[in-house]
């Protein structure tokens, strides 16, 4: 019997990605890697097997992979020695006999200048590592996701405006649910061995797109009020974020101001079968949430 392992199954993106391999492989045949199992309790409730793993230790990785055939790599947090956390897991699953590895990077053009403080970098190297492994691999590159997007702006735009600092850049976020939904689909179906893939959203969307979905929704104006890099950090650390997270926030708002996450490439709708969550039936919903 052939099984699926997913890693972080205690976060978000692990949790959801097992949810949805649920729909298409019994409980059986899925296996979630936590840290803490107690954490994925939730998981185990249904059937699903989790195993105990740190990304740090590894002969807990190759005995968590152990009669794995495929390992959904989900990347581990910034500013946590990301390189040896994701070499271990993909040397540990070369040892333990896994034949296909999916990594989610973040997508980053080829022309791109921005750099996300310990994101891009270190997903580079992943990448070459994977690659030089000899496993099967597939590349599955998430843009930002939707479900930041309160984090980028402040939870009170819909009150106080869109202030970020000034750019026309666009960006084609997506939901976790949706990117989970496409790990599924690769890790359960045949022709995605060595393909790479960008996951956009779509449409994307600038700031100022995003200040108008939010008067739609509002009944009445929300602006765009772009603001120098100095006045967001401070901004957002009178909000109560330290500042190294107002920092790693602004990296983001470059990157989509850049059109970093641009151009989407169709991949994510490929791969779900359906046209992704928009920014605007994100908002409305996370809108209706709120009030």
């Amino acid at each position: 019997m052939s099984k699926i392992l997913v890693t972080g199954a205690s976060g978000q993106i692990g949790r959801k990605t097992l949810q949805r391999l649920l729909d298409r492989r019994p409980a059986s045949e899925l296996v979630g890697l936590a840290r803490d199992p107690e954490k994925a309790a939730d998981l185990a409730s249904l059937g699903i097997e989790i195993r105990q793993g740190d990304y740090f230790d590894y002969d807990s990785l190759v005995r968590a992979f152990s009669d794995i055939e495929k390992v959904l790599l989900v990347p581990t947090h910034a500013f946590t020695d990301r390189n040896t956390q994701h070499f271990n897991i993909i040397t540990a699953a070369r040892e333990a006999g896994v034949g296909h590895l999916v990594y989610t990077p973040i997508i980053r053009p080829a022309d791109s200048t921005a750099e996300l403080a310990e994101v891009t970098v270190p997903d580079v190297f992943a990448v070459q590592a994977l690659k030089a492994s000899g496993m099967d691999y597939t590349i599955a590159a998430h843009p930002p996701f939707l479900e930041s997007l309160p984090f980028y702006i402040g939870e009170a735009a819909s009150e106080f405006g869109v202030r970020v600092p000034a750019g026309d850049g666009k960006s084609g976020a997506a939901t976790r649910d949706d990117l989970a939904e496409a790990h599924a689909v690769i890790l359960t179906e045949p022709g995605h061995v060595n393909q790479s893939y960008s996951l956009h959203g779509s449409p994307a969307v600038s700031f100022a797109d995003v200040a108008d979905i939010l008067s739609d929704l509002r009944g009445g104006e929300v602006a765009y009020l772009p603001v120098t890099d100095d006045a967001y950090i401070d901004h957002m650390v009178e909000s109560g974020l330290p500042e190294p997270v107002a920092q790693f926030a602004l990296g983001w708002v470059r990157g989509i101001n850049a059109g970093d996450w641009d151009n989407p490439s169709g991949d994510l709708e490929r791969l779900i079968g359906r046209p992704p969550t928009t920014a605007g039936e994100f908002l409305r919903h996370s809108y209706s949430e709120a009030r």
